[in-house]
C-alpha cells in the first residue's frame, strides 16, 4: 500500500463514483464515517477527503480500496496528498453551510448568502460581495460561460466597483472573490498551492499576478440561477435585503442584466424546474411560492427608488410569473373562443399578464388583480366594446382563483 502511488486520475474516478450515487451510499460502500474536519472541494461541491482517497486506491491497477484504519485523514497524509495533486482541500470552517446533497442548489445558494460575513463602514456592509454575486448571477443568467480568466472577471468586477461602490469601496475583485470562495461560493482553478484568505494587500495582489486562476460562481448555482427563475429572484432578493438598506440598487440590477420583466423567466429549453405532480397542486404550490416571494419582498422594503417613477420590473416579473402559474396555461378570459396552439421558444402558452384595471385608475398591483389572456382577449379587455363587462368579469375570475389556490397551497 502506498498512497504515493494515487494520482489525479484515480481521485477523479473515486470522485464520480460519489457523485453517482451519492454521498451515503459512497460512504457505506468504504466503510467511512463523514467527513469533520476537512473536505475536498471541487467546482465548488465538497467531499469526504479521506473517504475519496481511500476509494481512488482501488482504482489503482490491482489494487483495492483502502479501510478508513489504514491511513490518516488529517493534514500530513490525506490532505498533504490531495494538495500536492492539485486539488482544493478545505477545513471545516472555511466553507459554511450544508455539504452539496443534503439541501437542493436554491437553498444552499440562499443559506450561504445569508451567512456571508462582509466589512462593514459607518452606514452598513460595504459591498464587494454583492456586487460580485449579481455580475456572476447576471452572466448565468444570460447562460455566458461559468469559469473565466482573472485578467476578464478583474476587469469586468473592478469596473462595477468603481461604478457602484457606495459605502468606500475600492476596485479590488480580489477581496470579493477569495471571500466568496472561502463561502463555498466560487470556484478558483488552474492554481498551484493552497488559496489565500482575503488578508493582506500585496500578497493578495501577487498571488493573483503570478497564479492567475480561471474561476466564477459554483457550478451548481451558476446552473440553477441560469435555468430557474424562482431561484434567480430568490437569490437577488436576499442579496437586496442583505447588503442594500438605505441604497437603490437598481443601477447596479441595470448593470449587471437583473433588472427587466423577464429576469424572473426560466431559461429557454432548459430543464424544467418545477416537480411533476397532479397539475391542481402544482398550480397552487407553484402560485403560492411566487405569491410569497412577492409579499416577502414587499415586507422587507425591497422596492427600489427608481420605482416611484417608473414601474418596478423585477415586481412585475414576479407577478407574471404567479398568473401565469395559476392559470395553469390557458386563457383566463371563461367566454375565450380558443387560444393559439403554438408556444414561445421557451416552451410557454402563448398568453399576455396584464392589470385587469391599471394600477393609475386604482387597479391592485397584486397577482388577484392581474389576468392571463390570449391575444385576442387581451385586445378585447384592452379596446373591446365589451372591455368594461369583460373586466368585471375578469377580476371577479381572478380573484376567485387567487382565493382557491391560496386555500389549497394552505391544506
Amino acid at each position: 500500500m502506498a498512497l504515493t502511488d494515487i494520482g489525479r486520475s484515480e481521485v477523479l474516478q473515486a470522485v464520480a463514483e460519489f457523485d453517482a450515487i451519492g454521498q451515503n451510499a459512497f460512504l457505506k460502500r468504504y466503510g467511512f464515517g463523514r467527513a469533520r474536519d476537512y473536505f475536498l472541494v471541487i467546482d465548488g461541491k465538497r467531499y469526504d477527503s479521506k473517504a475519496v482517497l481511500g476509494a481512488a486506491h482501488g482504482f489503482l491497477p490491482g489494487r483495492q480500496p483502502l479501510r478508513r484504519d489504514a491511513f490518516s485523514g488529517g493534514k500530513e497524509h490525506t490532505v498533504k496528498l490531495l494538495r500536492a495533486l492539485g486539488f482544493e482541500v478545505s477545513d471545516a470552517f472555511q466553507v459554511s453551510g450544508p455539504a452539496p446533497g443534503t439541501a437542493p442548489a436554491q437553498e444552499d445558494f440562499l443559506q450561504r448568502v445569508r451567512g456571508l460575513r462582509a466589512a462593514r463602514a459607518a452606514d452598513g456592509p460595504r459591498l464587494y460581495q454583492p456586487i460580485t454575486l449579481l455580475w456572476a448571477i447576471g452572466r448565468a443568467r444570460r447562460g455566458e460561460p461559468r469559469s473565466l480568466a482573472w485578467a476578464e472577471t478583474d476587469e469586468a468586477i473592478g469596473v462595477l466597483l468603481e461604478r457602484h461602490g457606495a459605502r468606500g469601496e475600492r476596485p479590488r475583485p480580489d477581496y470579493p472573490v477569495l471571500a466568496l470562495h472561502r463561502a463555498g461560493l466560487w470556484t478558483l482553478e488552474g492554481h498551484v498551492g493552497e488559496v489565500p484568505t482575503a488578508h493582506g494587500d500585496s500578497e493578495l495582489r501577487s498571488w493573483f499576478a503570478e497564479q492567475r486562476p480561471s474561476g466564477g460562481l459554483a457550478e451548481p448555482f451558476h446552473d440553477i440561477v441560469h435555468r430557474s427563475g424562482h431561484a434567480r429572484i430568490s437569490v437577488i432578493e436576499a442579496i437586496l435585503a442583505k447588503y442594500f438598506e438605505g441604497l437603490d440598487p437598481v443601477p447596479l440590477l441595470d448593470d449587471t442584466g437583473l433588472y427587466d420583466e423577464g429576469v424572473a423567466d426560466d431559461a429557454a429549453g432548459g430543464r424544467p424546474h418545477e416537480p411533476v405532480v397532479d397539475a391542481a397542486v402544482t398550480a397552487a404550490a407553484q402560485y403560492e411560492k411566487w405569491c410569497r416571494l412577492l409579499d416577502g419582498r414587499a415586507e422587507a422594503g425591497i422596492v427600489p427608488r427608481r420605482a416611484s417613477l417608473r414601474n418596478d420590473p423585477v415586481r412585475s416579473a414576479v407577478a407574471r410569473r404567479a398568473v401565469l402559474a395559476r392559470s395553469r396555461g390557458t386563457c383566463e378570459n371563461p367566454a375565450c373562443d380558443g387560444q393559439p396552439a403554438d408556444v414561445t421558444d421557451a416552451g410557454e402558452p402563448i398568453l399576455e399578464v396584464d392589470h385587469i384595471m391599471e394600477i393609475a385608475e386604482g387597479g391592485p398591483d397584486h397577482p388577484s388583480g392581474m389576468a392571463a389572456l390570449c391575444p385576442n382577449c387581451h385586445a378585447l379587455k384592452t379596446r373591446g366594446r365589451s372591455r368594461e363587462a369583460l373586466r368585471a368579469t375578469l377580476l371577479e375570475v381572478a380573484l376567485a382563483a387567487h382565493l382557491r389556490l391560496k386555500r389549497s397551497a394552505d391544506g
